[in-house]
């Protein structure tokens, strides 16, 4: 399976507090990875330099082969990231806030409207494109601002903490749309969350970041022998986390 993000010692510092440490992360094409930590942890740091926001103090990042910060323009057309607050024009409904995303990537006319529809209904707001986004739910907007990121066509997806304020159905929804995208789409997804129940159910394999450092990688099995060695008890991912977590 091929690497599609690559981090190699990066590190941000702001001033004399450093928020990345020395981080060396792959993630594969094709996984959904889950990136946990508490607030605080540099997951949102991390994700602004893969994306070119922010620019690193040492170290290097690649995603999709193309370093971030030399080529942040190309990183972006094949990356969709969503943030963990969505804003909207609250007075577009859903298709005229989609069509204004299409025309900023360059998609307009009859192309962009039927993918537009098709969109809406992947994400479960066929029935409700006419509303304007003002009286969307947060889950609604959640679901909306995936259907923007998926205009382009992207190749990876990173989400900031997407369920975060979600009642449990809407939750259950994203959760469900992230797996479909996944699975029939193959996208790469980037998961950083602090649910950990939603992440354990989704995800191929964790990062688990505390101060600024990746102290722990790879799948949910392997990390639980590392930490509770080889038994019949199926550790859950809060479990294996709390552990690493008491152990820094």
């Amino acid at each position: 399976m091929d690497t599609i993000i690559e981090t190699v010692n990066l590190t941000r510092r702001y001033g004399r507090q450093t928020a990345v440490t020395g981080l060396n992360l792959q993630v594969k094409k094709g996984e959904i990875f889950g990136f946990l930590g508490p607030n605080g942890a540099g997951k949102t740091t991390t994700l602004l330099m893969l994306l070119g926001l922010s620019r690193p103090t040492e170290g290097t990042a690649t995603v999709c082969g193309l370093d971030p910060v030399r080529m942040a323009r190309e990183v972006k057309r094949l990356v969709g990231y969503l943030p963990e607050n969505v804003g909207f024009y609250r007075e577009m409904d859903a298709v005229q806030s989609l069509e204004y995303v299409a025309s900023l990537n360059g998609f307009e006319g009859a192309g962009a409207r039927k993918k537009i529809e098709e969109l809406l209904d992947l994400v479960g707001l066929g029935e409700e494109s006419g509303k304007k986004t003002a009286a969307f739910s947060r889950g609604m907007k959640q679901r909306l601002g995936v259907a923007e990121v998926l205009i382009k066509d992207p190749q990876v997806l990173f989400l900031d903490e997407p369920t975060l304020g979600l009642d449990p159905e809407g939750a259950v929804q994203l959760i469900n749309l992230i797996q479909t995208l996944n699975r029939e789409k193959g996208m790469t997804v980037l998961l950083s969350s602090h649910n950990l129940h939603q992440v354990q159910k989704i995800s191929h394999r964790v990062g688990i970041m505390i101060d600024g450092k990746l102290i722990a990688e790879g799948s949910i099995d392997s990390l639980a022998e590392e930490k509770f060695g080889l038994d019949q008890k199926e550790y859950s991912l809060e479990e294996i986390y709390m552990k690493y977590f008491q152990e820094v």
